[in-house]
């Protein structure tokens, strides 16, 4: 029996290596510029949806407990309805999947404030205008008086993460128009280009108000501090891209079967990990993404899928691939960003402490589609 052990491992040590001397973690190609490139201009239309419909629930719909029409951004139209029941339009339910998954993972600064007391001082005084004039909600509240608190500590994820993807969209948008004026060639560049996005928009500020009555209620105020890199990004990469939840249907919930660890800290189902095959199935969410990626393929790509062997067959299984070689892409970025002394340093001391860090991050790649993804 050969053991191929060895042989990943020395792999992940030239991974390491790569990224010290600032290679990413999807290696050069011009089809892998084409495809990341490509898929990431469809993930721009598609987040620009997502971020308007989340900022839309958290402004528009605080505290409505039964919010039918929330994915109408206030379009209740018969013509609007129609298409919505007919399922011709964006998936939102994806966008909450993801917010879901930071608000039951947390981290980060918001995480954090959402169980201090000031926020339970600013949220109570926004709950109590908004029930003031409903008996049987107010009922509610003195039976659970942690209910509603719940439900606004999840508004505030929703507006977090609106505003996160309401950066995103125009930095994915902008890197295909540069693409296509030549000036995005290689991996190295889409990297380069995401991060440089990521670390002009470390600073812009977290808040959150809603109006009631006409009075606004700030819930997160600017003066709490959180900011978009450290208290949106960093957790949401490490919630979507690494945590995520197990797929229904394709791994048992029964405390018995143990097919999920108790140990939050091995949760690995996130994009980074996730085999693009099932794609397509009952109860894997990402085959509402792939379904609204679809619709927004540049023409290019689009021809570039119907050369496989299926051709459109396999139409969604081929956009998981690209976008998952996108978010390592994505990766490579956010660890460049968060390297402890600039990648590509000379001073030894320095370049020590950045593979250290480095082969943190490669450790935890391990057993996700990072082989995968250099050898195909």
């Amino acid at each position: 029996m050969i053991d191929t052990k060895p042989k990943f491992n020395n792999s992940l040590a030239a991974i390491v290596e790569h990224l010290a001397a600032g290679g990413a973690l999807l290696p050069e190609s011009p089809q892998n510029v084409m495809e990341v490139v490509g898929v990431l201009k469809s993930y721009g239309f598609v987040l620009d949806a997502y971020w308007q419909n989340l900022i839309y629930i958290a402004d528009e719909q605080f505290l409505v407990l039964f919010p039918f029409f929330k994915y109408l951004n206030g379009d209740v139209s018969p013509n609007r309805l129609i298409k919505h029941w007919w399922h011709d339009r964006i998936n939102f339910e994806f966008a909450e999947y993801c917010m879901k998954a930071m608000f039951w993972h947390g981290g980060g600064g918001l995480d954090r404030y959402l169980d201090s007391e000031e926020f339970t001082q600013l949220a109570q005084l926004a709950i109590q205008a908004k029930i003031k004039g409903n008996l049987f909600v107010r009922g509610i509240d003195r039976l659970f008086p942690d209910f509603l608190l719940e439900q606004v500590r999840q508004m505030c994820y929703y507006k977090a993460l609106g505003i996160f993807w309401s950066v995103m969209a125009p930095l994915f948008l902008n890197l295909s128009d540069r693409y296509d004026r030549g000036k995005i060639e290689t991996i190295a560049d889409v990297v380069q280009y995401v991060q440089d996005g990521l670390v002009e928009a470390a600073s812009k500020p977290i808040t959150y108000s809603v109006k009631i009555d006409g009075k606004t209620y700030d819930i997160i105020p600017e003066s709490v501090g959180l900011t978009f890199l450290m208290d949106t990004a960093v957790p949401y990469v490490e919630t979507v891209f690494f945590r995520s939840f197990p797929f229904r249907g394709t791994v048992s919930y029964n405390a018995q079967a143990q097919f999920i660890s108790p140990e939050l800290a091995k949760f690995n189902y996130g994009i980074l990990y996730a085999d693009p095959i099932p794609v397509g199935g009952a109860g894997i969410p990402p085959t509402l993404l792939m379904q609204d990626l679809r619709h927004f393929l540049p023409t290019y790509l689009h021809e570039f899928y119907q050369l496989g062997d299926r051709g459109e067959d396999d139409l969604r299984v081929q956009i998981c691939g690209s976008f998952q070689k996108s978010m390592f892409c994505v990766t490579t970025a956010a660890i460049r960003g968060l390297a402890p002394y600039s990648i590509g340093t000379d001073k030894p001391k320095e370049q020590k402490a950045n593979k250290k860090y480095l082969q943190g991050w490669v450790d935890r790649l391990a057993n996700s589609r990072l082989i995968d993804v250099q050898e195909g």
